[in-house]
């Protein structure tokens, strides 16, 4: 009897250390089984550290739109693109660390969840978090992968034409908001963006709309017409709507500015003397929420594209330095802005140009903690006033959204491309024109160079090169 038990145990004992050793194959931070919302969860962060972040390898937009100049290092203020592979950064970035992310959270939403009106509120919300990110790849370089770009099985995709692409996101866009259930639960907290409100959905993807819409203002009035009139009744109505990312006050998920600039405890960076001069010719008062006091007790820029001495001029204020500020999506301000446009182009909107500028002027500055008051006298000023101030509307328009773009250096250069306002100019030591696109990655070109080659060839003058404008950058 004892040596039956005996084997018994030992048995055992043999089969329980089997099964231990074998989950020494497991890599459990690599796991095999990912939940869906952990997924779409991390591209959601992906994309709001590459839209927020200063590092130079990655994005230079808030020196492209002359908002902050470099110190010792003037490279990217220059537009050296290359030294430093930014567009390959760039496209890397978004192409695998966030498109493929909600691809891939969507197919896991369609075989996971059970609940069939979830279910539809999250693979909308992911398609809409994929247009966003197409938006912003198809803006920066022009004819992209798109109709193959996430096939698994394909290495080379095809570039297509980015108007094409841009008209297929603004109906994949359409789709998602019809599909958008408000009576129905999403992601809940695995949403960092919105905390899984639908409505809140629904309000950003309208406005996100508009954004598309006034882009194509120029290159396809009807079509523009059309997309902002559509969405106009539904985008942001005030400040408390905002698409804010939430960072956090603690390491790993904090502010990209602060982790670029104070934990890192680098120097690289003062504010650019082409914003600061342009506020202090009008006595903006979001003078000292944008920057902080230079050396002599006032607000100065450095010389865009120069060598400027940190300690000597004005910084990005200690407010964007927190390592909780939050990441911008879109801004109610920016809705308005989009309005006042297109009541100048003739759309169906209501309200007039002057009523939708001032509402958004007010909004900005409120929204960065100026009061109404502050806003009022701003508006007040002959050169600000609607009425008054120098120029067309698109200068008008485009002078004043500049300004409040302030922390979405990437729209800024969206804006200033199609609107030409405000005149910024290249600095003398330039290694180009101020850029209108990005060239194609090197990567791209040496493992997909047919397809590249075919993209490059319908560039103007067969270049793939800075200077040369995109398809919506009619004048």
């Amino acid at each position: 009897m004892k040596k039956i038990l005996l084997i018994c145990g030992l048995l055992i004992t043999l089969a329980s250390c089997d099964k231990n050793l074998s989950s020494l194959n497991i890599d459990s931070k690599n796991p095999v089984n990912v939940p869906s919302a952990t997924v779409f969860s991390n591209a959601q962060l992906n994309l709001a550290n590459n839209l927020a972040t200063p590092n130079v390898n990655v994005n230079i937009w808030r020196m492209i739109a002359q908002y902050w100049t470099e110190t010792t290092y003037t490279d990217e203020a220059n537009y050296d693109l290359s030294t430093r592979p930014i567009p390959q950064t760039w496209w890397h970035n978004m192409y695998r660390d966030v498109l493929k992310n909600f691809e891939e959270a969507k197919q896991l939403i369609a075989k996971d969840v059970p609940d069939a009106n979830v279910k539809k509120n999250q693979l909308a919300i992911a398609e809409i978090m994929e247009v966003v990110s197409y938006y912003y790849i198809v803006t920066t370089y022009g004819d992209v992968p798109y109709s193959e770009s996430l096939d698994f099985n394909i290495v080379q995709p095809k570039f297509d034409d980015a108007k094409t692409v841009y008209d297929a996101l603004i109906a994949r866009l359409d789709a998602a908001i019809s599909n958008l259930n408000t009576s129905a639960k999403s992601f809940d907290g695995a949403d960092l963006l919105f905390g899984g409100d639908v409505t809140s959905w629904k309000k950003f993807a309208n406005s996100f709309k508009l954004r598309m819409g006034i882009l194509i203002a120029d290159s396809d009035p009807a079509k523009s017409k059309t997309v902002i009139e559509s969405a106009a009744p539904g985008a942001f109505k005030s400040n408390s709507d905002n698409a804010d990312f939430p960072f956090l006050s603690a390491p790993p998920n904090t502010n990209p500015v602060w982790v670029n600039l104070v934990q890192s405890g680098r120097k690289d960076f003062v504010a650019a003397n082409t914003l600061v001069n342009a506020m202090k010719a009008v006595n903006d008062p979001r003078i000292p929420l944008y920057f902080t006091k230079d050396a002599a007790g006032g607000y100065t820029g450095g010389i865009y594209g120069d060598n400027n001495n940190y300690a000597t001029f004005s910084k990005p204020s200690e407010t964007i330095q927190e390592p909780d500020f939050p990441g911008l999506f879109m801004s109610y301000s920016e809705v308005e802005f989009i309005l006042a446009e297109a009541v100048e182009r003739g759309m169906n909107v209501g309200g007039t140009a002057k009523d939708h500028y001032d509402k958004a002027i007010t909004a900005s500055i409120t929204e960065w903690g100026g009061s109404a008051a502050e806003a009022t006298a701003y508006l007040a000023q002959p050169s600000v006033a609607y009425t008054t101030a120098a120029g067309t509307y698109k200068q008008k328009i485009g002078t004043q959204k500049w300004i409040s773009l302030f922390e979405h250096g990437l729209e800024a250069w969206a804006d200033w491309r199609r609107l030409d306002y405000p005149q910024l100019a290249a600095p003398p030591s330039a290694l180009s024109v101020i850029p209108l696109r990005y060239f194609y990655p090197v990567s791209e070109q040496n493992l997909n160079g047919a397809n590249v080659a075919t993209a490059v060839a319908k560039l103007p003058g067969g270049k793939d090169v800075v200077g040369v404008k995109l398809w919506f950058d009619k004048f």
